[in-house]
């Protein structure tokens, strides 16, 4: 059973991990790989990578990608977008930022002093397109 887009939207708000797919050459399946995400309701999802990366590689390639959400308590229920993606240089603050969103307070900074020997970031914003939710608990 589909959810409507309000809970849709509340659903990809939360800081879950995504299943992030983005499509291949040479026949091969999709790079299918999890990551961590933002989404402010009626915008944008974003996510930052490493700029030379695969999954960066591939995004600009592709010039789109789905991300797919789930959580499992109450019930089960995902939401999967999909739409074209922008692709820039990681501003000042945005890794900083998705690591206190996912990570408790001393974890962060002992992720953050680790991230500054990371590659140069990326930042890919994706412009939900089309939407896919279910609530399976909902029967």
């Amino acid at each position: 059973m589909g959810i409507p887009l309000e809970d849709r939207q509340e659903l990809l708000t939360q800081p879950l991990i995504a299943a992030l797919s983005v499509s291949r050459e040479n026949g091969r399946a999709p790079l299918t790989v999890p990551i961590w995400y933002d989404y402010t309701p009626g915008g944008e999802v974003w996510f930052v990578t490493g700029k030379d990366s695969l999954k960066a590689r591939l995004l600009a390639a592709a010039g789109r990608c789905t991300l797919m959400v789930e959580r499992v308590d109450p019930t089960v229920r995902y939401v999967s977008v999909e739409g074209p993606v922008r692709i820039a240089d990681a501003a000042e603050g945005e890794s900083e930022a998705m690591a206190r969103r996912y990570l408790p307070p001393d974890a962060a900074e002992a992720y953050l002093a680790e991230a500054a020997n990371f590659p140069p970031e990326a930042t890919v914003r994706l412009s939900p397109e089309n939407w896919l939710s279910a609530d399976l608990g909902a029967f």
